[in-house]
């Protein structure tokens, strides 16, 4: 904390960034002391600051020291505070955007953010990779860049996310359960495990209450028994491991590619040939952190996906897709790929023209991808299953219509 020598004008009653990098300008009289007292008052120092072990050690200097030095500053015109971002967070306000400036001279971005917020280097580059950092409005995600002083920075920093996800009475459709596995027929809309902007309502959350936590504990507390994952808005068949014999089982047959992946899709257009493989390796977007793309060899995770078409119709196609690999977003990218991207996909598709009108009927806003057919080695008892699941009702009333 810098007490400055100079006092300088500054807004009554509230804190104002300075011009200055890294500070903000405090006024405080005897007045504004115990304005700032109520205002810092009703704060729960524990149960109102659910941060890291570092924004705990800045409430503990906001709390009970901030208003120590506001008694001692009460009597003084203006005083200068050496401005923190994770002070910001502290004392509980709202926001949750970190804005500044470049202070340090040139030199990597991610140490230079990390100076200039207070985060750490691992935590600036895994919000980098999130697309939660932006440099003079752009978003930026490689550390390594360079950078100059008084370039404009903003961070987006996303609510804690619950230490373990809590169990909640949803319901669940049940194809397969044992003493070991469970696989449900996800519908679209449910997100699979808890993470940032979704804290609770997942599958998991279903599952801890209806296997009455019995699930396991590989995935951690935030995701436990989770093999692999869906989308949040693909429906469809998931396997979900109870003990962690059966977690290891599952995890080297998806790794060795062993497990029996189908989909069925719509898409955009008549792809020529009616049946190929698509080939070719997917890593986060460079222009777009939110989004999957295909990379040079080289980079990225090898992917491949084998589809075949079922069904002409109206502008569109259905097929079955085979996946060899199982990527993040593999079969929304490699059609893309292709120039048949799935209908209704916000991310990856742009619906044509003469079927926009058909989705906005049916209110279709998802991506046309259903996970149809899995199979498996039980990784305990050692037999072949599997299992299928018919087209859920959106879809199927969205190939009804394409077929008129």
């Amino acid at each position: 904390m810098i007490v400055a020598q100079q006092p300088e004008p500054a807004a009554p009653c509230r804190l104002m960034r300075a011009e200055q990098s890294k500070r903000v300008d405090l006024e405080m009289n005897a007045a504004v002391y115990g304005h700032v007292r109520s205002c810092l008052g009703d704060l729960d120092p524990l149960g109102a600051i659910a941060f890291d072990t570092a924004q705990k050690q800045a409430a503990a200097f906001v709390i009970p020291g901030f208003l120590r030095f506001s008694a001692q500053c009460g009597h003084n015109a203006t005083c200068h505070l050496d401005f923190h971002p994770q002070i910001v967070l502290a004392m509980g306000l709202k926001s949750n955007i970190i804005e500044g400036r470049i202070g340090a001279p040139g030199g990597r971005l991610d140490k230079a953010l990390a100076d200039a917020s207070g985060l750490s280097r691992e935590r600036i580059k895994a919000l980098m990779g999130e697309g939660r950092v932006s440099l003079a409005g752009a978003p930026v995600s490689s550390g390594s860049a360079k950078v100059e002083p008084g370039a404009a920075f903003t961070i987006e920093v996303p609510e804690a996310a619950p230490a373990e996800a809590v169990a909640q009475d949803i319901p669940l459709s049940v194809v397969f359960e044992d003493e070991y596995l469970i696989v449900v027929d996800k519908p679209a809309g449910l997100v699979v495990h808890p993470a940032a902007g979704n804290l609770d309502g997942t599958l998991v959350n279903a599952l801890l209450h209806h296997c009455r936590g019995q699930l396991s504990g590989i995935g951690g507390v935030a995701r436990p028994g989770i093999v692999h994952r869906i989308d949040k808005d693909t429906s469809g068949l998931l396997v979900v491991a109870k003990t962690d014999k059966a977690h290891e089982g599952l995890a080297v047959q998806f790794a060795d590619h062993s497990i029996v992946r189908a989909y069925m899709a719509v898409v955009g257009g008549r792809p020529v040939p009616a049946a190929r493989t698509v080939t070719g390796s997917i890593a986060r977007s460079n222009h777009d952190r939110k989004k999957m793309a295909l990379v040079e060899d080289g980079r990225g995770k090898h992917a491949v996906t084998h589809f075949r078409t079922l069904e002409l119709m109206n502008g569109s196609t259905l097929i079955e897709c085979r996946l060899e690999t199982g990527r993040t977003h593999q079969v929304r990218v490699h059609m893309a790929s292709i120039g048949h991207a799935l209908l209704g996909d916000p991310v990856y598709g742009r619906t044509p023209s003469s079927l926009r009108a058909v989705l906005q009927r049916l209110d279709f806003r998802r991506q046309a991808l259903h996970a149809a057919e899995l199979g498996f080695v039980h990784p305990v008892k050692g037999e072949t299953v599997h299992f299928t699941s018919p087209l859920p009702d959106d879809m199927r009333t969205l190939i009804d219509e394409l077929r008129n």
